[in-house]
């Protein structure tokens, strides 16, 4: 009968570190005008690091506002935490998007995502990273384009 306080000494194993990231312990981040329309906050979830090579962020779109056109070099993953949004592909319709809804933006299509016009819309976005670059910023979706004209 073996005792359970004794340590096994026939298999060794060993444990990443765990880690634990409190909330609030990163600051939010207003998304720069540059690549975005309206009003955008970023808090920071995770970044692309050598446990994962994606970086996690929640995205907080105010009513009406988006991204600019863009693409991911290794793709993204949006999941709507909560509110209404909107997602569309370059040529395709503008799709609405709702919480619990996950999209997946194929790597190198070209793509916009953001709120619908009367409700803000929170994202978590999962988006992978080559030689450390995750996006390929492009020209600012119009309002014509946004509203669907």
């Amino acid at each position: 009968m073996s005792n359970a306080a004794e340590p096994q000494t026939s298999t060794t194993t060993t444990a990443a570190d765990t880690r634990i990231t409190r909330a609030g312990s990163q600051p939010s981040v207003v998304a720069p005008a540059e690549y975005f329309t309206g009003r955008v906050r970023i808090d920071p979830v995770w970044p692309a690091n050598g446990d994962i090579n994606a970086s996690g962020g929640m995205v907080t779109f105010e009513p009406g506002a988006r991204s600019a056109w863009h693409t991911h070099p290794k793709g993204q993953y949006l999941m709507v935490v909560s509110g209404v949004g909107l997602y569309q592909e370059w040529g395709k319709p503008i799709r609405k998007i709702y919480p619990g809804d996950v999209v997946w933006c194929p790597p190198g299509v070209k793509h916009w995502h953001g709120a619908a016009p009367a409700t803000a819309m929170t994202h978590l976005a999962i988006t992978g990273t080559v030689d450390g670059k995750n996006v390929e910023w492009m020209e600012k979706v119009t309002d014509e384009q946004y509203n669907g004209r």
